[in-house]
């Protein structure tokens, strides 16, 4: 990276902890690890598609829909509004991503050399020495496709693939002299576990924001982001957690207020038993995603 780095992408480096490597072979191993353990980094997005549930809408808390939580544990991170309440209980995954073993970020001098497109794809997978229908592949190909997916009304979005491209295009939604926040999921406690039940101890704390783009890590060679933002009613938390095995987590955590315009087949509506406008979906985010705000 140039010496002409922000101190703002400075400090993102540090939050997420995670190092420029500048090899194929580093990405590829890093890679062939990461995909077989993922599954749903950027699943509360709007084009994932699940087939409509058989068992109707009822229910309205998270332990009443456990069965499709219980089939995949990260799905474990959706809640409705009114459980934000100090005292309440429910299960959440927070994933403990091991930063050496997950692809890694790229400067944007790096990036702007490789080619992200879906008719690209036999270059990339050749350069990258991933062969046609692996795992990897397969990943490449859907995280390609839903990059190039257009965005649902009152939606903005963009994929990007190295922390620069990403400021430049927070900054143009916000205006290219807004002053923004970014707010993460913070551990505070040494050892996390992936799947436990936990309890808010403080109130939740709602952070006031005029506009929020939202990012999420996609699996790839290397890192890149997700980041959607809607032209609705969404209300952003922090939220203090404490686990079952002690551990304490400080999760950010947002509740979409206006869920009318979203693909009916949502996996949130799926774990929630809801419907689109029925009621908020909210969800925590895990400590790689990155949450931009302009106050």
């Amino acid at each position: 990276m140039g010496s002409g780095i922000s101190p703002l992408i400075f400090l993102l480096y540090s939050v997420l902890g995670l190092k420029c490597l500048l090899t194929t072979e580093g990405h590829q191993k890093n890679f062939e690890e990461f995909v077989p353990g993922m599954k749903h980094d950027g699943d509360w997005n709007n084009h994932l598609r699940l087939r409509p549930s058989d068992d109707g809408n009822s229910g309205n808390t998270l332990h009443d829909h456990s069965s499709l939580s219980h089939m995949d544990p990260e799905l474990n991170v959706f809640f409705h509004h009114n459980d934000l309440k100090v005292g309440n209980k429910m299960p959440i995954y927070f994933p403990t991503k091991d930063p050496s073993a997950t692809p890694h970020l790229l400067s944007r001098q790096e990036s702007d050399v490789i080619p992200f497109s879906s008719s690209q794809l036999p270059y990339i997978l050749e350069l990258f020495s991933f062969p046609e229908g692996s795992k990897q592949a397969k990943a490449m190909k859907t995280t390609l496709e839903h990059c190039e997916f257009p965005p649902i009304k009152g939606e903005t979005k963009f994929c990007a693939t190295s922390l620069e491209s990403m400021l430049d295009s927070v900054r143009q939604i916000f205006g290219l002299n807004s002053k923004v926040r970014v707010l993460t999921t913070n551990y505070l406690s040494d050892t996390i576990s992936l799947l436990q039940n936990y309890t808010i101890s403080e109130p939740p704390t709602e952070i006031f924001a005029k506009k929020i783009v939202a990012c999420h890590t996609l699996p790839y060679p290397y890192a890149v982001f997700y980041c959607h933002g809607q032209v609705s009613d969404n209300k952003l938390y922090k939220v203090l957690l404490a686990g079952e095995d002690g551990g304490r987590v400080e999760a950010a955590a947002i509740c979409h207020m206006d869920t009318s315009h979203w693909d009916p087949n949502h996996v949130s509506f799926h774990v929630l038993k809801t419907v689109p406008g029925a009621s908020p979906v909210c969800h925590f985010f895990p400590t790689d995603n990155l949450v931009w705000i302009l106050s």
